[in-house]
């Protein structure tokens, strides 16, 4: 499979390389055209990259790489954990990402002094080695009420609202249409139908050197300020305020019996309902009866 692209990079008075827009991807016989690529200053530059499949499987050996796989999952040509990351974060250089683009850090100290001489607005959105999601691509059919808090890279699907609170980290998404209240970090994914309550968190692959790639099944909900560090399956209920870690003691119910796990040991079950026991303080597990259904006509982001 042959993937050809072409960008626009932005360049610091330097030279270096800030990041790049890639408007042309063809990807096997996917492609994605949203604009024309020219430059109109010599602090701009054109980037085309002929990878095959392969390029996929390799590490991070240049900025351009690093946007172009950003790229991919975000215009959803690969799934999140599909391709290699290895070497992303030492090719990402830390970039002020302003009302009039990305800014060098070195640079960007004169520029604000001359914005406040020539009165031409400028402001700074972040301080980060990642842009927002929007200023490279618009996903279809999806809101985001709070664009700077979804990160180029992100994957979301057809059908998800974002609200003002939620966060989607790169390598992380959403598989079907889902309600994003909470924080899905870097490489955890969210199956179709369900619902991340507000404040409710996933632990990724980024959390305290965590290797673990955490999912979320389908038609499933995590309650609001609830968290888990395990992966979930389909048809399961966190309670709100409620966080799983790996090593959580869970009381599994079943009828009258019942038997004591590490949570680390059911990672992925499906068809339960998570709860803390009042009285006891008990983290339990039983059989959910009740499934999580989306508001369709929240969803229906045509």
């Amino acid at each position: 499979m042959k993937i050809q692209s072409k960008g626009i990079a932005n360049k610091s008075l330097k030279g270096d390389l800030l990041d790049v827009y890639f408007p042309i991807i063809e990807f096997g016989e996917k492609k994605v055209a949203s604009g024309s690529v020219e430059i109109k200053n010599n602090l701009q530059q054109i980037i085309e990259v002929d990878w095959t499949e392969k390029d996929l499987n390799r590490p991070i050996e240049s900025l351009s790489d690093a946007y172009l796989k950003l790229h991919l999952l975000s215009n959803k040509f690969v799934l999140p954990n599909s391709i290699n990351l290895d070497g992303l974060f030492s090719k990402l250089p830390n970039v002020v990402w302003t009302n009039y683009g990305p800014i060098s850090v070195n640079e960007i100290e004169n520029k604000l002094n001359e914005s406040k001489i020539n009165k031409n607005n400028l402001y700074v959105r972040s301080l980060d080695k990642f842009p927002c999601l929007t200023d490279y691509i618009i996903p279809k059919n999806v809101r985001i009420a709070d664009t700077s808090r979804v990160r180029l890279g992100a994957y979301l699907s057809e059908g998800t609202t974002i609200m003002h609170e939620g966060f989607v980290n790169f390598n992380a998404g959403t598989l079907g249409p889902a309600m994003i209240e909470g924080r899905i970090s870097a490489g955890v994914t969210v199956g179709k139908n369900s619902d991340i309550g507000g404040g409710a968190s996933t632990m990724g692959t980024l959390s305290g050197g965590n290797d673990t790639k955490i999912s979320i099944g389908e038609n499933s909900l995590l309650g609001a300020n609830a968290g888990i560090g395990i992966s979930i399956g389909d048809n399961c209920t966190v309670e709100a305020g409620l966080y799983i870690t790996s090593g959580t003691k869970i009381t599994m119910l079943d009828g009258a019996e019942s038997k004591l796990v590490k949570a680390s040991e059911i990672s992925g079950i499906s068809g339960m309902l998570f709860f803390r026991d009042s009285s006891t303080g008990k983290v339990i597990m039983k059989p959910n009866n009740k499934i999580s259904d989306l508001n369709k006509e929240l969803h229906n982001n045509d």
